[in-house]
């Protein structure tokens, strides 16, 4: 059972800030107006040696009219009851309040461990005031900056030291990941446009001898769900209806049919992109792709056909010239992995699933806070932003990743960037930088989502 972690604290001290740093995602509403936390929030942390749950509470000691404000005091206390660990958030922009003084009273006749958090410690100015805190009486203390990222690490750290977590071996962490996987088959979206050979894929993933069958309920103008194994890993794919233009739809049920592959899409885990390469990529073709991208869905290229591509050619010269030819039609999705085969004579179908298992582990993995901030800052040095080293251009403070819904089998990871003058990072810029990132870590098939968040310049508010 995992160690339980509860952040406690008068109201608007940065508590829901904190909660999402460590969870590394979005969960919790963060807001000035004291008491905007009102229900017990619980979220795992992975940034340590083991994972432990991140318990968030409504502000201990809210002075509002809100008529739930005696909820919000008895769900804090029930988190002080079943936690393993307390974390005391204060804030050292405001100093000692009498609630932080009646709150570390009642927290020092706890059973349990308690880290003062001194939050929002921004500057050095700002790290003097810490000071103050001692004499609240905790001997674990950490200058922390829930919105900018500093000092997660030290507090993490001591987290893991109170709670005797210790580092789990590659063994373990790898069994622990193949028995998710294992619990919850990868979902496989098979689309594209009408007669690209969607449902000859499926047969030829389907006939092998090592495939084991079995349907979920359908119908053939639906999205069809099939249970399968593939070389000993266990998959969902579902095989679409054609994805048409709108202009060609004859009748409601063709509609409705188009709309359930749309619907396949978001809920699948990789989309397998199935294009007739005999026929060359059509724009319709390319509308499906964008698709895929604008939901931020892991994909795979499928070069369907590829026996009826220049037969007569030698087979190498035919593969680099369909992989050029493919990369300009789809150079918003160069991250793609690209698998020629051929569905009805059943070529490549082990080497597409290859690619399935390569995209999966890939998005799996994290490139190191440490390494991804130096790289950052290297390639700032390097290629200056528009306004290259001018004192008005964009100042880079932090840079994390965050695997959004890492619940999932393929997580997408999250590169947030923490900057002064944060409007003046373009967009373009910002595709510099993740092409700089996939050098060093490619993510085969895996987009990158990529956001900046940071102040604006003090002259732009006078104007």
């Amino acid at each position: 059972m995992l160690k339980t972690v509860a952040i406690v604290g008068r109201p608007n001290v940065g508590k829901s800030a904190l909660f999402n740093r460590l969870a590394g995602m979005n969960i919790s509403i963060v807001h000035d107006l004291a008491g905007v936390t009102r229900d017990r929030i619980t979220a795992e942390c992975r940034r340590g040696p083991q994972t432990f749950t991140i318990m968030d509470t409504g502000g201990i000691g809210a002075n509002t009219e809100d008529i739930l404000t005696e909820q919000v005091q008895i769900e804090a206390a029930i988190a002080l009851e079943v936690a393993d660990l307390l974390l005391f958030v204060v804030d050292v922009f405001e100093g000692i309040t009498p609630i932080d003084l009646t709150l570390a009273n009642l927290l020092r006749r706890t059973k349990r461990p308690v880290i003062l958090v001194c939050n929002k410690a921004d500057s050095e100015k700002r790290r003097l005031g810490s000071a103050e805190f001692t004499k609240l009486g905790f001997s674990d203390v950490v200058e922390v900056s829930a919105v900018h990222g500093f000092g997660i690490k030290d507090l993490v750290d001591i987290v893991a030291e109170r709670l005797e977590l210790t580092q789990q071996d590659e063994a373990t962490e790898e069994a622990v990941r193949e028995a998710k996987f294992a619990a919850r088959p990868l979902k496989l979206a098979i689309v594209g446009r009408p007669n690209a050979g969607k449902s000859s894929l499926v047969n030829a993933i389907l006939g092998q001898d090592r495939a084991i069958v079995s349907e979920v309920a359908g119908t053939t103008r639906d999205s069809l769900d099939i249970n399968c194994t593939f070389n000993g890993k266990r998959y969902q794919l579902i095989d679409t209806a054609g994805i048409r233009r709108q202009a060609k739809l004859d009748d409601d049920v063709e509609i409705f049919s188009v709309q359930r592959s749309y619907q396949a899409i978001k809920r699948a885990d990789i989309c397998l992109l199935v294009i007739d390469c005999a026929e060359g990529a059509k724009m319709q073709d390319r509308k499906i792709a964008q698709l895929i991208l604008e939901e931020r869905k892991p994909c795979i290229l499928v070069m369907n056909k590829f026996d009826l591509y220049h037969p007569s050619a030698k087979q190498k010269d035919r593969l680099e010239e369909l992989s050029e030819k493919m990369r300009r039609e789809f150079f918003f999705l160069e991250y793609a992995p690209l698998i020629a085969t051929s569905a009805k004579n059943k070529d490549n179908i082990g080497k597409l699933f290859v690619q399935v298992e390569a995209v999966r582990k890939g998005s799996l993995s994290r490139i190191g806070t440490g390494v991804l901030n130096r790289m950052m800052q290297k390639a700032l040095e390097d290629t200056p932003g528009p306004l290259g080293r001018s004192p008005k251009a964009f100042k880079l403070l932090y840079v994390t990743q965050v695997n959004e819904a890492e619940d999932h089998n393929v997580p997408v990871p999250h590169f947030v960037f923490f900057a002064n003058r944060a409007a003046k990072m373009t967009d373009g810029y910002l595709r510099f930088l993740e092409s700089v990132i996939r050098k060093e870590w490619p993510a085969p098939g895996v987009p990158f989502r990529m956001s900046v968040r940071g102040k604006e310049s003090k002259d732009k508010g006078k104007k």
